[in-house]
């Protein structure tokens, strides 16, 4: 089975990077945290949202952007965000693909936004009063429409995590 790859730049909440990791484990996803982290990866309220699950997870770490980079060159990338144009019901996503979220309380970095103006998706909010959405739910909606997309995929993949283009070799 080919993975979706969730990527938090900088997150801060430890309940919610538990959560998501217990979300990556159930969906067969990889996370990949890019530092600075906001707590420790030993913190009690992340190993208690993530459960049991947290030591099944496929988890890599960088200590910046660009290192995250250079360890996924062509990494098909997709960025989260409330300044997005394009809704993700629009976008058509393929197994592998990077999913990316920013900090809770930012967002992404500044510069993200601009390097990556094409690439920003929007969850829409249609309600009258909404700032943003809670990380681990705006992870889970995204990656689950990315698996919706997908589903005819799944039960015919052949392909391990360590298939895919600098997957293997990761910390």
């Amino acid at each position: 089975m080919i993975p979706f790859n969730i990527v938090l730049v900088a997150p801060e909440i430890p309940q919610n990077t538990g959560s998501i990791g217990r979300l990556a484990v159930s969906t067969g996803s990889i996370l990949h945290l890019i530092d600075p982290l906001g707590f420790s990866l030993d913190e009690k309220h992340l190993r208690r949202a993530g459960m049991d699950y947290w030591q099944k997870l496929h988890l890599c770490r960088y200590p910046d952007w660009d290192k995250f980079l250079e360890l996924n060159p062509g990494a098909v990338l997709h960025l989260f965000s409330t300044h997005g144009k394009t809704s993700y019901f629009d976008v058509q996503y393929v197994p592998g693909d990077f999913l990316v979220f920013g900090r809770e309380s930012a967002g992404l970095p500044p510069e993200l936004y601009v390097k990556y103006a094409d690439r920003l998706r929007l969850i829409p909010m249609p309600g009258e009063f909404y700032r943003s959405l809670n990380l681990a739910n705006s992870v889970s909606i995204a990656l689950y429409e990315a698996l919706r997309q997908t589903r005819s995929v799944w039960d015919s993949a052949d392909v391990s995590a360590d298939d895919l283009p600098g997957q293997s070799a990761r910390s």
